[in-house]
């Protein structure tokens, strides 16, 4: 089966009305395909309390009930809620289905105190023209108590409770439905009010004017924003065009605060590639596959070799929560290769590379972690921490882009 590496897919097809017949035999081979692949190839079972054989057990019953692709994938998002893995997911949905985080998502969410709390939020997307800002507290997500509201998220296979499979539930559970408008009960210290950020559409009304956006700020400080397009091979050529503009300037930002959707390595060592003169390592992997099956480790590094024409002034690479995948990468890329400051919240924390598979009989496709990536001084991509880390308050401003100015008038 071919497997694509680090790649987060961005796109994902709803499953259509009349499909091709599949028997009740056929769908357990193909749940059992599934499982297998996963039990076999998944990169982080060293950070889950999941019991893997459990889980097969616990949905047996299930899947001898299963006569229709709609009912199929359902039974297959709720095992892969087992996993409580973001960047493990289906390449199709149904509308009942939950928007995947981060890319579908507007708000993030971590229990702090054991309170179900927002902790930042996707400006200028629906959450945020609602009103809703980081500190407020989850009470309830369309009128149903929040403990009650993420029941149907949390993994039933645990050896035991992990806060972060409960992180995880609160965020797939603000996420929200395809087909569902979201009303949140939150509260803040002005007490508590009930908000809708689907009021003007969805999330998927929200687009892009283009895959790249620059300015100017005072002082010739340049700005460059990546539209959630790293996997797309022709933002090359034009981010070099756009680059090539702003190399007059005193300084750069690189704004990666738009790129949950992942993308491919050629894209990345393109950028990083833009902004070094000479070659070094930007990443580390581990197949752990191999390991697994026959005791032996397989590991490498990655090495990025510099492009004509680079931009070598000061450097400043925004992050956030919406950095995912592909964007980490980058963003631990510089910090590696010494040539920038990585300035935001953490990232997306998503596992890993990628790697894609598909069922036999359903030909449905599904992606998680089968690759460990990591920083090269050894940090896991996903648990790096932006040197300059900016915690969000409920002001308006900007206050990421703002610390990255501050620190480049600063170095004058």
């Amino acid at each position: 089966m071919k497997a694509l590496l680090f790649l987060c897919l961005f796109g994902f097809a709803v499953v259509p009305a009349t499909a091709q017949t599949i028997t009740p035999q056929q769908f357990r081979e193909d749940y059992a395909y599934f499982w297998q692949t996963i039990r076999d190839n998944y990169s982080y079972w060293h950070n889950k309390a999941t019991i893997w054989s459990r889980v097969k057990e616990h949905y047996a019953a299930q899947l001898d009930t299963i006569t229709t692709r709609r009912s199929f994938v359902a039974l297959l998002e709720q095992t892969f809620y087992e996993l409580y893995d973001h960047h493990a997911s289906l390449n199709t949905n149904t509308p009942e289905s939950q928007r995947l985080v981060p890319s579908g998502t507007d708000v993030w969410a971590e229990y702090v105190d054991d309170k179900p709390l927002i902790t930042e939020v996707r400006r200028d997307y629906g959450a945020w023209k609602a009103g809703i800002r980081p500190g407020m507290e989850v009470v309830a997500v369309n009128k149903v108590p929040v403990a009650q509201a993420l029941e149907p998220f949390l993994p039933k296979s645990l050896s035991c409770a992990d806060p972060k499979a409960k992180a995880y539930a609160l965020r797939v559970l603000l996420a929200g439905r395809h087909a569902e408008k979201r009303v949140f009960t939150l509260k803040d210290a002005r007490g508590q009010k009930e908000y809708f950020p689907d009021a003007n559409g969805t999330i998927n009304d929200y687009g892009y004017t283009g895959h790249l956006e620059s300015k100017v700020y005072e002082g010739g400080i340049g700005y460059l924003r990546i539209n959630n397009s790293l996997g797309n091979n022709d933002l090359i050529p034009l981010f070099d065009s756009v680059l090539n503009t702003l190399m007059n300037t005193s300084a750069l930002i690189l704004d990666l605060r738009e790129t949950p959707g992942g993308g491919n390595t050629t894209v990345a060592r393109a950028i990083l590639g833009r902004f070094i003169t000479k070659e070094g390592f930007y990443q580390a992997h581990e197949l752990t596959a191999e390991e697994q099956a026959y005791g032996i480790k397989r590991s490498w590094k990655e090495i990025v070799s510099p492009r004509k024409n680079p931009y070598t002034k000061p450097l400043v690479v925004l992050v956030n929560h919406w950095t995912g995948s592909v964007g980490e990468g980058i963003a631990i890329g510089f910090d590696a290769l010494k040539r920038a400051t990585i300035i935001g919240t953490r990232m997306a924390g998503l596992n890993g590379a990628n790697y894609s598979y598909q069922m036999p009989n359903t030909k449905i496709g599904f992606s998680f972690p089968a690759e460990k990536l990591f920083h090269v001084d050894g940090t896991p991509r996903e648990s790096f921490v932006p040197p300059v880390l900016v915690k969000p308050t409920a002001s308006n401003r900007d206050e990421i882009l703002d610390r990255a100015l501050q620190h480049l008038k600063g170095r004058k």
